[in-house]
C-alpha cells in the first residue's frame, strides 16, 4: 500500500517536472524568437527614403498617408498579438512571432521616413514654425519607437494621432 502511493507520488513529481520543463521551454523559444527578431531589426537597415541628392520629386502627402497605413499595420498586429499570446501550440507560437516581426518593420519604416526624408529634406531651420515641427516629428519617432516596445493599442493610437498632427504640413496637391 506504501509503496504504491509512493509510485503515485513519484509519478505525479514527473508530470509536474515534465509540465514545468514545457512551459520553460516555451518561454526560451520565445526568448530566443524575440532575440533573433530584434536583432535583426537593430543591424543598420537600407534606407527606403526618398532619394538625397534632391531631385525634387516630392509628394509629402503621400508619405505621410503611407505611414498612416504603416500603423494601420502595426495596429492589426498588436491586436493579433493580444489574440495568439494565451496559444501555446507551435503554430500560433508561429504567427505570434511573425506579428511581431511585422509590427517591428512597419514601425521601424516610420522612424526611417521620418528621419531620413522628413527631417533630412522638409524641415528646415529657416521655417517660422521650425520648432513646433521639430516636436511634431519627434514625437512620430518617440511613438513609433513605443509602438515597437509595447504590444497594447493605446501606443498605436498615439502614433497615429502624432503622424495625423502632421498632416497639416503636407496637404494633398492637386495636379
Amino acid at each position: 500500500m506504501e509503496t504504491e502511493i509512493i509510485k503515485k507520488n513519484i509519478l505525479m513529481t514527473n508530470q509536474l517536472t515534465e509540465e514545468k520543463t514545457m512551459k520553460q521551454l516555451r518561454k526560451v523559444f520565445l526568448l530566443i524568437a524575440f532575440a533573433v527578431t530584434g536583432s535583426i531589426l537593430l543591424l543598420p537597415q537600407p534606407s527606403q527614403a526618398h532619394c538625397q541628392i534632391p531631385c525634387g520629386i516630392y509628394d509629402d502627402h503621400a508619405r505621410v498617408q503611407s505611414m498612416l497605413e504603416d500603423a494601420a499595420t502595426i495596429e492589426k498586429s498588436a491586436k493579433l498579438i493580444a489574440e495568439l499570446s494565451g496559444k501555446s501550440d507551435a503554430q500560433s507560437q508561429n504567427q505570434l512571432v511573425r506579428w511581431v516581426m511585422n509590427k517591428e518593420k512597419h514601425a521601424q519604416k516610420i522612424i526611417s521616413t521620418i528621419s531620413d526624408y522628413f527631417l533630412t529634406q522638409r524641415v528646415k531651420s529657416s521655417q517660422k514654425d521650425y520648432n513646433e515641427r521639430l516636436v511634431k516629428h519627434h514625437a512620430v519617432i518617440i511613438a513609433a519607437m513605443k509602438a515597437k516596445q509595447n504590444a497594447g493599442i493605446k501606443y498605436v493610437r498615439n502614433l497615429k494621432e502624432s503622424i495625423e498632427a502632421l498632416l497639416p504640413y503636407y496637404p494633398e496637391q492637386k495636379p
